[in-house]
């Protein structure tokens, strides 16, 4: 086993889609494509300040995200904080988008986890397992599809 473990590291996830950058900003940023892939929030802009909320039903729990954009570079990054509505800790999930020929690379970092409630329900590979299908799959798959063709 390496050093990676460290629960203080952030979570890291690349991938390359086949899929110009504006394709892929667009489901990052448009509600109405990131309830298609993502959650399904109320509302989402990409505008720094902005709050939003979503609830996750896992495993017979309720978890209720407060989220606030801390910063966006059209077509090239978006970050917010990311937190549980009762439990104590804060973290940041980041977007960041590259381009590849006509493909875009993407590179998520959450940052922060090892503030949350040190139970299960927080632990790190749930983290990595969510953010791998969000992103490895979901994500993939919208962008990579006609559905996400602005």
């Amino acid at each position: 086993m390496n050093e990676t473990s460290h629960l203080t590291e952030a979570i890291t996830l690349e991938r390359t889609f086949d899929a110009p950058i504006g394709r892929v900003w667009t489901a990052l940023t448009d509600v109405d494509q990131m309830r298609k892939w993502y959650f399904n929030l109320k509302e989402f802009k990409p505008e720094v300040g902005f709050e939003f909320e979503f609830i996750v039903e896992h495993e017979g729990n309720s978890y209720h995200h407060l989220c606030r954009v801390t910063d966006v570079v059209p077509e090239k990054k978006i970050a917010y904080t990311w937190r549980y509505k009762g439990e104590p800790g804060d973290s940041l999930v980041t977007f960041e988008l590259f381009p590849d020929g006509n493909k875009t690379r993407l590179k998520l970092t959450h940052t922060g986890i090892e503030t949350f409630p040190k139970t299960p329900a927080y632990a790190r590979k749930n983290f990595e397992a969510g953010w791998t299908a969000i992103i490895g799959s979901e994500l993939k798959q919208f962008v990579e599809s006609s559905k996400g063709k602005p």
